[in-house]
């Protein structure tokens, strides 16, 4: 057998797990390399905007799963790395309400239609992109926050992958320092991902199509981070946010247009 012969095996074998088209597995590698290049460009999250376009190809519950296991091999190394600097009284409130949301989500995820959700996402997407490019100070505020916070961060991110919103605001809202702030926001992603990769795997949404795919799409979140660190761009970081906002409301409507012509 030749090496050109194996290098064909491998690919039909690859075909074969994932069961997509050389097509739709390009237009995963380029949306990854997207999304978390623009992540490492300014630490905007990756979820927010590789999601709405993939579930624009694929199932929800393919979707996430993917995006929750690729995000969360980075979220353990930079919760590691900042592990001393948690404010653990700000984070400990959030755990409980967050672990509720994310069951919640998850038997969401396995009963609810596949449109009602995905015309949700597309709702939940625009607003957030609304919110973004309004001029919205987040004042301080106590840790009974939490309790939304934490419920709406854990719902929202196990059912699209994108709660990050809700721990951001609370965490804002309790004035932590950068570091302090860069530390526990790391650790609640930390607890928040493990409880829902543990949920995806006791409802078997760990298939073995979502795995190829996550081994398959893995260095190519590397390659993206990479380039993002290293891309030195000449726009400010508020144009660069209302560009990201305008796609997001872009992938929004096109979501909202497919579940309601589904």
């Amino acid at each position: 057998m030749t090496d050109k012969d194996l290098f064909r095996g491998t690919l039909a074998l690859l075909y074969d797990l994932l069961q997509l088209t050389p097509l739709q597995i390009s237009a995963c590698i380029a949306i990854i390399f997207v999304a978390y290049t623009v992540k490492g460009l300014s630490g905007f999250g990756s979820g927010l905007i590789a999601i709405p376009l993939l579930t624009l190809l694929f199932p929800l519950t393919f979707v996430v799963p993917v995006l929750g296991l690729l995000s969360y091999s980075g979220t353990l190394m930079q919760s590691f790395h900042y592990r001393k600097q948690v404010v653990w009284r700000d984070l400990l409130p959030l755990i409980p309400f967050s672990i509720l949301g994310i069951f919640t989500a998850i038997w969401l995820l396995v009963n609810v239609d596949a449109d009602h959700l995905v015309l949700a996402l597309g709702i939940f997407v625009i607003l957030y992109a609304l919110y973004s490019l309004s001029p919205v100070t987040v004042h301080s505020g106590s840790r009974l926050w939490a309790i939304l916070a934490g419920s709406c961060g854990g719902l929202v991110g196990a059912l699209f992958g994108t709660g990050g919103p809700f721990y951001v605001v609370y965490l804002k809202m309790r004035q932590l320092d950068k570091s302090a702030f860069r530390a526990t926001i790391a650790t609640v992603f930390l607890i928040d991902g493990g409880t829902r990769m543990t949920g995806y795997a006791l409802t078997g949404l760990f298939t073995g199509q979502v795995l190829t795919l996550v081994a398959i799409l893995f260095p190519v979140l590397l390659l993206a981070m990479y380039t993002g660190h290293h891309i030195h761009i000449k726009i400010n970081q508020q144009r660069f946010n209302q560009i990201i906002s305008l796609l997001l409301l872009f992938s929004g409507t096109m979501l909202i247009y497919k579940a309601l012509s589904a």
